[in-house]
C-alpha cells in the first residue's frame, strides 16, 4: 500500500551559486560528509548535489506535514549496483517504524539545468 509520493526538481545552477558563495558551510546544511565526498568525486559535483537536495525535499513531501524532518536526517547513498537509496537518520527511522513504512523507493535524475527526484513510501 502506498503511504506517500513526493517529487522535487532543483536548478543545478542554484546549488552551484550558493556553494561558490558560501562554500562547504552551505553544503553541510543539507548534505552529510559522505554525500559531500561522493559528489565531490565527480567531474561536476553540482548535478549530484542538486539531485540529492531534490531527493530530501521529495521525501519530506511524501511524508506530508505529519512530522518535521531535518534534511541532515535523510542521507542518500548508493547500493553496490549504484542504485540510490535513502538511509534514514534516527528520527526518520523512528517515524518509519511508527507509521509502518516498509520501503522507501527513490529515483534520481539530472539533465543540463535540473536535478530531479521522486520518492514513493510503501507500507
Amino acid at each position: 500500500m502506498i503511504y506517500g509520493i513526493g517529487i522535487d526538481i532543483v536548478k543545478i545552477g542554484r546549488i552551484r551559486r550558493a556553494s561558490e558563495k558560501w562554500g562547504r558551510k552551505f553544503l553541510e546544511k543539507f548534505l552529510s560528509q559522505d554525500e559531500i565526498s561522493y559528489c565531490s568525486e565527480k567531474n561536476d559535483p553540482y548535478p549530484s548535489m542538486a539531485a540529492r537536495f531534490a531527493a530530501k525535499e521529495a521525501l519530506i513531501k511524501a511524508i506530508g506535514a505529519k512530522i518535521i524532518i531535518n534534511m541532515k536526517d535523510i542521507e542518500v547513498v548508493n547500493d553496490e549496483a549504484g542504485r540510490p537509496l535513502i538511509r534514514p537518520g534516527r528520527r526518520l527511522e523512528e517515524y518509519f517504524r511508527e507509521e509502518k513504512i516498509r520501503h522507501c523507493h527513490l529515483s534520481l535524475s539530472h539533465e543540463k539545468e535540473f536535478g530531479v527526484a521522486c520518492v514513493v513510501l510503501e507500507k
